[in-house]
């Protein structure tokens, strides 16, 4: 049986990812392992896996630093695996480009839930292009152009984007998007959602400021089209 995806694991405790990576492989999934962000930045290239499970404290660089990198290399889906799960670090890992957050100590259970709805988010589903402006939107294809040209998304942002522009004009509360976008619910936590919208808002808008596209309303969430 074929695996279910090839994931990058970088965390440099020997046996959380020892324990880790035998929990992924028993799921299916083709684990390749790292100790420290500059071998994980490494193996990425050599590699090029489905997924990246990224610990924020490594020696070296860190887990932020070491997503930046990964950012560079490849649009790829990556989750952070934060000890704490405080404000400053699950903030930090989202505005460096991470798709979602585990807290350690991680239930293998939980992760795997995780990576599985990441990684159903590049489905493709049958649809045609549609313009709005200068922004095309090819669901069929799973492709985001600006100004005639490709615009790089993340899988998460791409099904967040999907999602706002399938009924323009209609506000989606946070909690919506949680639900269509990560599958699972934070209980509130907004952040994935602020996180992504920003992203995606740099990538889309000439002013991520003015955005012409994604408007925030405030007191209920987001909205996809003209004012």
């Amino acid at each position: 049986m074929a695996p279910v995806a090839m994931v990058l694991l970088v965390e440099d405790d020997p046996a959380v990812r020892e324990g880790l990576g035998l929990a992924l492989r028993r799921q299916g999934h083709d684990v390749r392992a790292a100790g420290t962000g500059e071998e994980g930045v490494e193996r990425l290239r050599e590699t090029r896996p489905d997924i990246v499970v990224l610990d924020i404290m490594l020696p070296g660089i860190d887990g932020f630093e070491t997503c930046r990198r990964m950012r560079v290399q490849a649009e790829i889906p990556i989750i952070m695996l934060t000890a704490r799960g405080d404000d400053f670090d699950v903030v930090a890992g989202l505005e460096a480009g991470a798709d979602d957050y585990v807290v350690k100590p991680v239930e293998p259970r939980v992760l795997e839930a995780r990576i599985r709805a990441v990684l159903r988010r590049t489905v493709s589903e049958p649809a045609s292009a549609e313009r709005h402006g200068s922004l095309v939107i090819d669901r069929a294809g799973l492709e985001v152009r600006k100004d005639d040209a490709k615009v790089a998304l993340t899988p998460t942002e791409l099904k967040l984007l999907l999602e706002l522009s399938r009924t323009p004009g209609r506000v989606l509360t946070r909690q919506q998007i949680l639900e269509a976008v990560w599958e699972h619910d934070y209980l509130g936590d907004s952040r994935l959602v602020d996180a992504c919208v920003q992203r995606v808002r740099a990538k889309i808008e000439d002013v991520p400021s003015e955005p012409t596209y994604i408007h925030t309303v405030r007191g209920f969430g987001y909205r996809f089209g003209p004012r």
